[in-house]
């Protein structure tokens, strides 16, 4: 074990005389899967596909449902014929599964109490076919991931749900998912042309191949028949037929979908119906290949305030009369709960609680189609009992894109922003249901009233142009009598969806664990016993995914009710819905945000000093806090804003020593001495480098890292430039348009091996030149730092020495903020324009506020551009947007200095965080591997003639990843521009 290598008893949570929760693991789980299971599934399919650590099962034992079981082993398949041999393993031995993709289910359909398959991470994959009218589709791509290739198309997918930037295709055509749009006509049943399935039995079918029905029947006789013998019994009883087609009229995806027999005429037609819904209980969608819709690109959108949820309810079929392609429904306690989302107005906080919203979107070709549809609902409006309490709301429409992104960001965190406002302690429950669009009214009346009656004063929101309507409730599953008030309110509500409005108890949730039991009430007995034979018929043995969908349990929708202990303020809003996980650097290497969450309440939820507690805590170190980016992707993706990173910060801290945090302040104070050390150490190893290699900078530092500690030595990279030169660009003060900083990372490290060419702080001091706007450099920047290189690692004191001292002199060097500070490092931008400010005292604080913090990419693009002269451009070159400027909202000047210098610019689909991290890739290159490799295999499968960026540290991780050579968009536009 290393020197210094940190005791976990830091990262242990809450108070040690805490009392145990009912449902936290028993001791003998701290083992992770039983040994014999284990060494068996190992032995079949190798070590690296079997996950079985405790920590393993705990962080896939939650979804964003209210429910929460463990499994006993967790898969990881790479393909089709590790999912068959998963199957037949499970038919051997009499064992269950469970498929789990993006985990973003809400009535926890992604558990399983005892194998549990990912399908997600090796399960990604976009083929465009016949110029964007069709995709193929793995089952583990998120449907914006899908989205994103189809527009360059103008093509979309039909299915458009809320959580598309981190649901999976998978989980749509399980669930049926729809969304804003969607309705009964562009959900995946109706736009799913065909499917590859991997049945219970392990046969594999595709049923667009045309000779899918002899193949099927060759290997599956007694299913072929079965489905048949199903078609021509409902097909015989005109009463049942008329029934399933009046049920799916409306959105309905409680149960199987019946009408498969009716529009299925051969079992793999009916098959292909009949896995639309089917939440992983017939078989595993291994691809899909949909019909894609039109993007219309011409859009308006308008918030529109009523008085009371009716009123707003009554306005919907007037205005999806008039021809809006959406229509949202948020009643008070939504859009009161909403400013929690960054970008929603803080008037929204003071709404009366009675109102009610309608968020209304036109969508329409062009420009002309869109006035067309914007004069139909002006008409309706002038009849609209419309109300305006607060400044904010205009009930007008506008077709600017940055306004309709704040609009939409506040209805689609509907779940997880007025989930992250429960109590603490409180578990949540999304319900959704539909019925006819024209008793929505009723419906909203009945259902504000039946909560009333039992004590929930919930949340309500929905696609209210299909009758579609979500809620919420919060409740204690530890308190038995919340329990019984909670199980009281579903028996009330489903009766009530029923019998008085002859609803679809799940809209597009799909029945999950939440419904089964009411399955029958509102199917019939003799719809849902034709459910049970499919079932017999597809899985004869219940291997797949039991008491999901099909449950003959009256109470098992109170089985399995998790509970939330408190962990942090920081993280107690989490409902685990997952949406954290797409853009997070880690997520294919160790934890995502939500498994860090999720671990920590297991912690909690046991007794102090537990086996299981400690088993959790020894693996947390470098599962979770190590290999955290820190990088603020989490809080973006986030409705609630939670910064997970910021957490693992402060555990980082929480593991230092008194003596490593007054080292850290020591190198802070003198960090001129630090940074010259550094350039020498480059210098050193390079030489050593040209002498014997880079195996002799590797042995060197992996010997260190062996015996100090892998998180505190970096590891040496072929990729590692030379040092900067250590005189900076001589310029002058007066006359200064700007005050130029030139970030640590830049001072230190040089640009890639080769460059020909000024240095970055040459180029920007040349570009401001040129346009006649020239910067400054102080003559004491060095020895400055914006305080990211200590506060990323959790030292804290160290951090609030950096902080004072490059305000107090940024304040001075801008003459108290009259010159803007530009700053050539995103990541620096970020840290010295908001990062820094938790570590300042109140003085410094003040003088933070006055500064006007710029990127060099902004400068560049705002202020330089308009002023220079292009004259030479490359033909191509790719661009990787960092996640600082992302989080600066300046991703987009990247892109516009990048197409100023070249003729082709590509940002790669699958472009996100790089997890560099200014030196977290040094320590953890496995980190920066995992993070890049979508990126990387886009990039290096075309060449480009120019690969761009802008900050230093991620250029060296991209060209780690992909071997091409990384440098600043602003080294690209110097060359570009000069005479």
């Amino acid at each position: 074990m290393p020197l210094l290598e940190p005791k976990p008893d830091a990262l242990r949570p809450g108070d040690p005389g805490r009392s145990p929760l009912p449902d936290r693991l028993a001791d003998l789980t701290a083992h992770g899967t039983p040994t014999p299971l284990r060494e068996e599934l190992q032995a079949v399919f190798g070590p690296e596909k079997v996950l079985w650590q405790v920590s393993d099962l705990v962080r896939y034992a939650s979804d964003a449902s209210p429910y929460r079981f463990v499994p006993q082993v967790v898969l990881v398949p790479e393909d089709v014929d590790d999912v068959s041999a998963i199957l037949s393993f499970a038919h051997g031995k009499g064992r269950e599964v469970v498929f789990r993709a993006a985990g973003t289910s809400l009535n926890g359909q992604a558990q399983g109490e005892d194998i549990l398959v990912d399908v997600r991470r090796h399960w990604e994959g976009v083929e465009v076919l016949d110029g964007g009218a069709r995709v193929r589709v793995r089952p583990g791509t998120t449907v914006a991931r899908v989205n994103a290739a189809l527009a360059r198309h103008g093509r979309v997918l039909g299915p458009d749900p809320a959580s598309a930037a981190a649901c999976t295709v998978g989980g749509v055509v399980a669930n049926n998912a729809s969304g804003m749009t969607a309705g009964t006509t562009r959900n995946a049943y109706r736009t799913m042309a065909s499917v590859t399935v991997v049945l219970p039995s392990g046969t594999v079918v595709d049923t667009g191949d045309p000779a899918a029905d002899d193949e099927l029947l060759r290997a599956e006789p007694k299913l072929c028949e079965a489905l048949l013998t199903l078609k021509a019994e409902i097909e015989a009883d005109p009463e049942l037929t008329a029934r399933i087609r009046a049920k799916h009229r409306i959105k309905n995806t409680n149960g199987y979908r019946l009408d498969a027999f009716l529009d299925g005429r051969t079992p793999a037609g009916i098959l292909r119906g009949l896995m639309v819904g089917s939440q992983g209980t017939l078989g595993f969608v291994a691809e899909a290949v949909f019909r894609t819709l039109p993007l219309d690109r011409a859009v308006s959108t308008g918030l529109l305030l009523f008085p009371s949820l009716p009123a707003a309810a009554a306005a919907v079929p007037l205005l999806a009369g008039a021809g809006a392609g959406a229509v949202e429904l948020m009643d008070g306690n939504t859009l009161r709960a909403s400013v929690r989302v960054a970008g929603v107005p803080a008037d929204w906080a003071e709404l009366p609680r009675e109102c009610a919203a309608l968020l209304v979107e036109l969508r329409a070709p062009d420009g002309a189609a869109l006035e067309a549809q914007e004069w139909a609902v002006a008409e309706v409006l002038d009849t609209l009992d419309l109300v305006a309490p607060v400044p904010s709301v205009s009930n007008a429409f506008t077709r600017d894109p940055a306004a309709i992104g704040r609009l939409w960001t506040a209805r689609k965190a509907f779940v997880t922003a007025v989930g992250g406002s429960r109590p603490t302690g409180t578990t949540l429950v999304t319900e959704d249901f539909a019925v006819p669009p024209e008793r929505l009214a009723e419906a909203c009346e009945a259902l504000l009233a039946l909560q009333t009656a039992h004590g929930f004063d919930a949340a309500v929101a929905g696609h209210a142009a299909h009758g579609n309507l979500h809620f919420l409730l919060a409740f204690d599953p530890a308190d038995p009598a919340d329990v019984e008030r909670y199980a009281a309110f579903m028996e009330a509500f489903c009766r009530m969806t029923v019998e008085r409005f002859d609803g679809s108890l799940k809209a597009e949730h799909a029945t999950g664990r939440n419904i089964a039991p009411f399955l029958e009430l509102e199917w019939g007995a003799k719809a849902a016993d034709l459910m049970w034979r499919t079932k017999q018929a597809l899985d004869p043995d219940g291997v797949l995914a039991p008491r999901i969908v099909l449950d003959r349990d009256p109470r098992g929708h109170l089985r399995g009710l998790k509970s939330v202990p408190a962990v942090d303020p920081l993280t107690d809003p989490c409902i685990e819905c997952g949406l954290c996980e797409p853009v997070c650097p880690s997520r294919d290497l160790t934890t995502t945000p939500r498994q860090r969450i999720v671990l920590r309440r297991e912690m909690a939820r046991q007794p102090a000093g537990s086996r299981v507690e400690t088993a959790l805590a020894a693996t947390y170190g470098y599962e979770a806090v190590d290999t955290c980016a820190a990088d603020g992707s989490c809080q973006a993706a986030c409705p609630v804003g939670i910064d997970t990173g910021a957490l693992m910060k402060r555990l980082r801290h929480a593991r230092h020593t008194p003596r490593e945090e007054r080292a850290a302040a020591l190198a802070a104070r003198h960090f001129g001495t630090a940074e010259a050390a550094a350039r020498r150490a480059l210098t050193a190893s390079h030489q050593a480098g040209r002498l014997a290699g880079d195996r002799l900078p590797q042995a060197v530092t992996g010997a260190l890292r062996r015996v100090v500690r892998p998180d505190l030595v970096p590891e040496w990279l072929p990729e590692l430039p030379g040092a900067a030169a250590a005189a900076l660009p001589a310029t002058r003060r007066d006359g200064a348009a700007a005050v130029y900083y030139p970030a640590c990372v830049n001072r230190i490290f040089g640009g890639p091996a080769g460059q020909r060419g000024p240095s970055l702080p040459e180029a920007v001091v040349a570009l401001s030149e040129r346009a006649g706007l020239p910067v400054w450099i102080p003559g004491d920047v060095r020895g400055t730092c914006c305080a990211t290189l200590w506060s990323s690692k959790g030292y804290e004191e160290a951090a609030a020495v950096a902080a004072d001292r490059i305000v107090e002199a940024a304040w001075g060097w801008t003459e108290g903020g009259r010159l803007p500070l530009v700053v050539d490092a995103s990541s620096c931008t970020l840290g010295l324009e908001r990062d820094v400010a938790p570590y300042l005292g109140d003085r410094n604080r003040e003088l933070h506020g006055e500064l006007t913090v710029l990127d060099a990419t902004v400068w560049a693009a705002d202020r330089l551009l308009p002023l220079l002269t292009v004259r030479r451009r490359v033909p191509s070159a790719v661009v990787h947007p960092t996640c600082a400027a992302r989080r600066l909202g300046a991703e987009d000047r990247l892109t516009a200095l990048a197409r100023a210098c070249a003729d082709e610019v590509v940002v790669p689909d699958d472009a996100g965080c790089c997890a560099f991290a200014g030196d977290r890739g040094l320590l953890h290159r496995e980190l920066t591997e995992a993070a890049t490799a979508r990126e990387a295999a886009e990039v290096t499968a075309r060449p480009f003639d120019a690969h761009l960026s802008a900050n230093r540290m991620c250029e060296i991780g991209m060209e780690h990843a992909t071997g091409r050579r990384y440098h600043s968009v602003l080294l690209e536009l110097e060359r570009a521009t000069r005479p």
